[in-house]
């Protein structure tokens, strides 16, 4: 096909600026052999032909940039903006009559994933989770060419805008890739970090995991179920379980909805010990594949199967905390703080701090023997 706009799940040609960053992590898993839901990819430089074919990249950039709104910065107005501009226009016919040859080849009128692949997504110290958009539960060549463009239009959310701006990403430089998947009606979903992102342990990994379709662990939507694994042994050292009072789930013939989990469940693990397990062996299967880089990485369940919907590295990882043994000499006296900050953390007179704190602090070891 000439100048064709699509590439297969598995492409080997998996460059940042064609598939963005979400396809290029799926493209390199399914080509490992890993179970990435099939579907296809939209490359961006049917991005570029759309923008291009209707004169918009002059006023995008000229529209992105800040305005005032009572002495802040916002990009809400250029946002609003230059998404009116994008969804004003119509995918050409050669796109979507490619788009439409390759859907039917899925099989049938297929409920599908229609997710954003922007060129600067993904990365090491850069991650836009959340930024731009994911279409869920599309059905029917229509309605796959609308979320298409919705998509497109998505990368130029307010949020992205401005994280483009602190980063310092030119905003004419960007572009986005859409990946097309047939759709995973999750039994239950989440997230895994192959590294402890709030402590930066490497020896831990932290699995969230609730009932539905995933969107509501990574949205914010559920306080889902935690647990915490030790890498070396793969056991479970603490779970704690979410009320899990919702889940997102399919919406009829399009979209999702929001639905409220059964009162006897949501007090129940989300997981198994075996599919905690499962997860923690094939988790550590990906980091490999990606060099040792920690992973935060998208799964979804259904039938006890697992399927990986993403994977990227960890961003702002704390570095790993150092292990510091301090054995104090005996004979010697030392001055101990037992929870003063945590009890006193307001400041307090100096009749206080002698009469008191000083005194509690003090701590003879002679003595205490």
């Amino acid at each position: 096909m000439a100048d064709s706009f699509i590439l297969p799940m598995d492409t080997m040609d998996d460059s940042l600026e064609l598939i963005g960053g979400k396809g290029r992590s799926l493209a390199k898993m399914s080509n490992a052999g890993f179970d990435v839901p099939s579907g296809f990819h939209l490359t961006a430089d049917a991005y570029r032909a759309f923008i291009a074919e209707n004169n918009l990249q002059d006023q995008i950039v000229a529209l992105a940039k800040p305005a005032l709104d009572n002495g802040w910065a916002t990009f809400e107005p250029a946002s609003a903006a230059i998404q009116k501009l994008i969804t004003a226009c119509e995918i050409s016919e050669s796109v979507a009559n490619q788009l439409r040859e390759t859907y039917a080849s899925l099989g049938g009128d297929p409920a599908v994933a229609v997710r954003s692949s922007a060129n600067a997504e993904d990365l090491p110290g850069l991650s836009f989770a959340g930024q731009q958009e994911t279409y869920l539960n599309v059905k029917g060549e229509d309605a796959l060419l609308e979320a298409v463009r919705n998509c497109w239009a998505s990368l130029w959310t307010a949020q992205a805008i401005s994280y483009r701006h602190e980063n310092e990403i030119e905003q004419a430089s960007v572009a986005m890739a859409v990946v097309v998947q047939i759709m995973v009606p999750a039994d239950v979903a989440g997230i895994l970090f192959t590294a402890n992102p709030a402590t930066g342990e490497r020896t831990e990994m932290i699995i969230n995991a609730s009932f539905g379709l995933g969107e509501a662990v990574v949205g914010g939507q559920v306080t889902p179920d935690t647990f915490i694994v030790d890498r070396e042994s793969k056991s479970v050292k603490e779970t704690t379980i979410g009320p899990k009072e919702q889940m997102i789930i399919s919406d009829g013939e399009q979209g999702t909805k929001l639905a409220d989990v059964e009162v006897a469940d949501r007090d129940q693990s989300s997981l198994s010990d075996a599919l905690l397990n499962d997860l923690v062996e094939l988790a550590l299967e990906v980091e490999n594949n990606y060099d040792g880089l920690p992973q935060d990485i998208e799964w979804a369940i259904v039938d006890g199967k697992i399927s990986l919907l993403q994977s990227r590295p960890i961003t702002n990882l704390p570095p790993q905390p150092l292990e510091v043994e301090w054995t104090p000499e005996e004979g010697v006296p030392a001055l101990v703080r037992r929870q003063i900050v945590e009890n006193i953390p307001d400041p307090t007179c100096e009749l206080f701090d002698e009469l008191y704190i000083r005194y509690a602090l003090r701590w003879d070891r002679t003595k205490d023997a």
